[in-house]
């Protein structure tokens, strides 16, 4: 037996105990440190360019055919396309359940590939499976007075510095621009000499050889030969030389200017704290430590500052590290007030001697765990750490129950040893089954197949290793530390005072409630309706923004809008921040800031998906000083962005919490016709901006826009000698520009680009007249002979669900509103609407309600598995199907002090108080337990009349369950006072719902147990 053999060698239990202190200790420092657990992002991206194309055309020319191939596989659980002028979007989201990502990703992968040839001639298809890559620590670089491609190339090399860190995985660098040579001709000058466009791209293309020469074999040997017809420099291709149609001879800078630039117009551009600049993102390795990272990445700056001159300066503007050293360090410091709050009670409670007895648990069952964890690969973050706070007060449950009873028998005169060994045998089994039983309470949230389930299953293995290790610490050290140390001639006097005045009066209490079951359960009953109607004024939320000290902001004008002007308005906002919303001694505010204009920011967090690139769109991360000042800094921002940009679509908010929606109110709109779906949402959003609360009301497919149609005459091209084609390349060479070759420096590539000069300037009158030239033949004639120039409106993006056109209308939520309020108005309304928008349009909700149902949904699917353990466990210690009954029926009845709970401290229902409602059935159910087991010993063992048993089993059992309220309760306040807004209604769940849960476990377990098992206390008396 465990408990005999550790006994008895005694300092081999003691050396074991000692090594596994060592050795978590030890591990402790190199555990890998995170804000929360990391979860599979199920999600790839293709984007198709196809230069020119509509909407409408890319929609049906490239998206729907990949669309449909990767509907094909069956993993895939939803997709979504967005297709835009020249560009398809098509963003592909696998099934929760799937794990193992890269087989699934493979397959889609080939399928994509195998249609290629399906797609248009000239479209270029990137596939992407690797968007889940967090970049976590970004340093902004700028150099006031240093050109682009001198900013590019100290980037680059800071890059190739940061690569070799020992926890770097990757570095990315944005902001950069790409460098071009441009070849820009005039038109007039081209037809007077007769020089068309396609024969000044072969001349470059044939004068730039960069293609091997072949082997020769002399002797033995075989010579590599390599022409040298490549261009070496500018002034190569400057002397190209021209034959013009007349015979002249003419070099290539006599037609044309030869340059080189940037790539025009821009596409990219990256602003630190108001300075243009480049940021480097650096990706941590896969089971690396981010704050050793963050060091490493300090450290190799500070040596770079010294390399680099004056003007060259380096800003954080992505800290993960920071926010994961601060966010680990709060949560060990709660550990630690929980911890002390819990000593303190067992001290205070139970006596010096006793007390230290099973406060000795506390450090010993944390260290075990933390070893465990390690073993498994898990981490240190806000999820485990707080699972070590909410299993504090289940651990030392078993360490109370064990040295009760060994007291109890040492008072009978009974010896330490032969205490501790009897008391093992009896409770071995019950506490092993409630340990059980309690983790089994968090395995559906391990099983759970969604990103929550991910997140917050973490609880069932921290939870596991804690409860396991603590009854394996309490067979065998506590009840060594309770042979040995504890010295019982009489009564101590923990066990007067208090808890026996207290004692007394339950027992009388019991007695009362005993006599009149039906009425005790009716109450009880009635309670409990009352609560489900209380809880009707209690707030949802699914989950709280996070608290981070970081503002974003997500700004979009009109698409079509040059990023010049979208460059301005990032400027417009960024005086705003630096003259309104700085740190400074009297106010909270910003530190620092960066800004991403025509791309997204690298994915610094989780919760943040950049979006693909487009010159009117911008991001805006903003580093405040604390949470508190995250207030300020968005009501300040909103109040500017809207009164200054009256055509942009921005939202400023905070980051979401893990597993949260990115828009807490989300209405999908699907049907066939653009201008239905248009019509329609327009009625939505005109509603949702009549709903108190709503802000921010705007949809994903934005307003339509012009667009230039040149209509082909197809007999007047005829007759003119030129074709589709030739118009086109034309009018790309023209306007865009088309690339002729490139051209190498160094280590470099680039392209040259021949365009007309005049690209940038041209209007629609200009476009009539410019020349069309023959490839064949070389003869050219204007556009306006050959074809109709008309303008249109079109959508400027279309975007599909699962093969159907889909509007998605979004919402912020004003301070003091939430989601439910909003959608509980919405919702009746979309019902009665929905029927008049005819057949083929429908709509679902997203955001909050879809995220919850989501996550409440899959955690729900999995909690019959939970039950069935629960019930078969309870059924193999019980060997008895109404016991396990009287446990499963008190559970629900919890309920009563959680609505109560959240309701009196204002906070908010929602994801984390589910979760904490699972945590109070497992502490429900241990005391149950425990309680059940004394009645079987009171009875059969002490051979009590059942009347008497239930009695004496509660008095027994009435200060064990008590200091387990207590030492669970009060030592989930440091989490409740600091953990935040996120662990707030979990903490405020178990604690107010484990003080009504105490009465149900001493009151209503034993009437129950009275009711079913027929106990009769007509003749009895106390």
């Amino acid at each position: 037996m465990l408990t005999k053999f550790s006994i008895k060698n005694n300092i081999l239990t003691l050396s074991i105990l000692v090594v596994l202190i060592l050795g978590g200790i030890s591990v402790f420092e190199d555990m890998p440190r995170d804000d929360m657990p990391a979860f599979l992002i199920r999600y790839m991206s293709v984007v198709t360019t196809y230069p020119g194309a509509s909407p409408e055309r890319i929609e049906n020319l490239i998206s729907d055919k990949i669309e449909k191939v990767a509907q094909e596989v069956p993993e895939v659980d939803y997709i979504t396309s967005e297709s835009r002028t020249g560009i398809s979007i098509v963003s592909i989201s696998l099934k929760e359940s799937i794990t193992k990502l890269q087989p699934v990703f493979d397959r889609l992968r080939r399928k994509i590939e195998g249609i290629q040839s399906e797609l248009p001639d000239g479209a270029s298809v990137t596939i992407d499976d690797e968007v889940g890559d967090v970049f976590g620590i970004i340093v902004g670089l700028t150099a006031e007075g240093y050109s682009d491609a001198e900013i590019k190339e100290i980037a680059e090399e800071v890059r190739d510095e940061l690569i070799k860190l020992p926890e770097a995985a990757k570095v990315e660098i944005s902001g950069y621009q790409n460098e071009k040579i441009y070849v820009e001709f005039n038109d007039a000058k081209f037809a007077e000499i007769g020089l068309t466009k396609a024969k000044l791209s072969d001349y470059i293309s044939r004068t730039n050889i960069i293609i091997p020469g072949g082997e020769i074999k002399i002797g033995d040997q075989r010579i590599i030969l390599e022409p040298t017809g490549n261009f070496e420099g500018i002034s190569d291709i400057e002397d190209i030389i021209i034959s013009s149609m007349n015979g002249r001879v003419l070099l290539l800078k006599d037609v044309a200017t030869i340059r080189r630039g940037y790539e025009e117009p821009r596409k990219r551009l990256v602003r630190i704290n108001g300075v243009p600049g480049v940021s480097i993102a650096v990706n941590l390795k896969k089971e690396g430590n981010i704050i050793n990272l963050g060091r490493q990445v300090d450290q190799k700056i500070e040596e770079l500052k010294q390399i680099y001159p004056y003007g060259v300066e380096f800003e954080r503007i992505s800290s993960q590290d920071l926010i994961v050293e601060k966010s680990v360090n709060d949560f060990l410091g709660n550990l630690l007030q929980a911890v002390v709050v819990v000593l303190a009670v067992m001290l205070v409670f139970l006596g010096l001697r006793t007390g230290v007895i099973v406060a000795s648990l506390i450090p010993s069952a944390i260290v075990l765990t933390l070893l465990l964890m390690s073993v498994a690969g898990t981490g240190l973050n806000q999820v485990t750490l707080a699972s070590l706070i909410i299993a504090l007060g289940m651990l030392v449950d078993n360490a109370i129950v064990m040295s009760e009873s060994i007291m109890v028998k040492m008072e009978t005169g009974k010896s330490g040893y032969d205490a501790a060994i009897e008391s093992a045998k009896e409770l071995s089994l019950p506490l092993l089954t409630s340990s059980i039983t309690t983790s089994a309470a968090f395995m559906a949230f391990f099983l759970a197949e969604s990103v929550m389930g991910e997140i917050m299953g973490n609880i069932f293995i921290v939870v596991s290793f804690a409860l396991m290790g603590s009854w394996f610490l309490t067979l065998t050290v506590i009840t060594l530390f309770c042979a040995r140390g504890l010295r019982i001639k009489s009564k101590e006097p923990s066990k007067t005072g208090i808890f026996d005045r207290l004692a007394v009066k339950y027992r009388r209490a019991l007695f009362a409630c005993l006599k009149w079951p039906t009425l005790t359960v009716g109450v009880i009953f009635l309670l409990f309706i009352g609560s489900l109607f209380l809880i009707r004024s209690v707030p949802f939320i699914f989950m709280p923004k996070s608290d981070k000290a970081i503002v974003t902001v997500n700004f979009e004008l009109p698409i079509g809008t040059a990023i010049e002007r979208t460059l301005a308005s990032v400027e417009q906002i960024e005086r705003f921040i630096a003259g309104n919303l700085m740190l400074d001694n009297g106010n909270e505010g910003v530190v620092t800031w960066s800004s991403y204009i025509g791309e997204g920011a690298p994915k610094y967090d989780l919760g943040y998906n950049p979006p693909e690139s487009s010159p009117n769109a911008a991001h805006i991360l903003i580093n405040t000083s604390s949470d508190p000042a995250n207030d300020r800094v968005i009501q300040a921002l909103d109040r500017f962005i809207f009164n200054t940009f009256p055509d942009a679509q921005f939202r400023v908010s905070r980051l979401i919490s893990g597993g949260g929606s990115v828009n807490p109110i989300e209405v999908r709109l699907s049907g066939r016709d653009l201008d239905t779906l248009y019509r329609i949402s327009e009625m939505v959003k005109e509603k949702l901006r009549q709903i108190s609360g709503t802000k921010n009301v705007t949809d994903n497919w934005g307003m339509k826009s012009k667009k230039l149609i040149i209509q082909i005459q197809p007999d007047k091209a005829r007759l003119a000698g030129v074709s589709n084609q030739d118009i086109a390349l034309s009018l790309q060479t023209i306007l865009s520009g088309s690339q002729t070759g490139s051209f190498r420096t160094g280590d470099k590539t680039l392209p040259i680009i021949l365009r007309n000069e005049a690209a940038d300037t041209l209007s629609v009158e200009d476009l009539e007249t410019i020349n069309i030239y023959a490839q064949q033949s070389g003869k050219s004639v204007s556009l306006k002979q050959v074809a109709d120039i008309q303008v249109v409106w079109q959508p400027t993006k279309i975007i599909r669900r699962d093969q159907s056109r889909t509007i998605t209308i979004e919402s912020d939520l004003m301070p003091g509103f939430t989601a439910g309020q909003v959608t509980g108005v919405l919702l009746p309304w979309l019902s009665d609407q929905s029927v008049k928008w005819g057949p083929g349009y429908s709509f679902e909700l997203g955001g909050d309600a879809e995220g919850s149902a989501d996550a409440m949904g899959a955690v729900a699917k999995k909690l019959p598995v939970s039950l069935f353990i629960i019930v078969l466990v309870l059924i193999g210690q019980f060997n008895s199907i109404r016991k396990p009954l009287i446990i499963m029926l008190s559970i629900p009845l919890g309920l009563i002090g959680v609505i109560l709970g959240v309701f009196i401290t204002g906070s908010y229902m929602g994801f984390m108080a589910f979760l904490g409602i699972i945590s109070l059935a497992g502490i429900v159910i241990n005391n149950a337990i425990v309680l059940l087991d004394r009645i079987d010993i009171e009875e059969n063992e002490f051979e009590k009349p059942a009347a008497l048993a239930i009695i004496d089993a509660g008095t027994q059992r009435f200060r064990p369950i008590l200091l387990t309220t207590a030492t669970t309760s009060l030592g989930l306040i440091p989490l409740w006072i600091g953990g935040g807004l996120m662990w707030e209604p979990m903490a405020i769940s178990i604690i107010f719902g484990l003080l009504f849960a105490t009465v149900l476990t001493l009151v209503f377990v034993p009437v129950l147990y009275r009711i079913l098992f027929r106990v009769s206390y007509k003749d009895f008396s106390l």
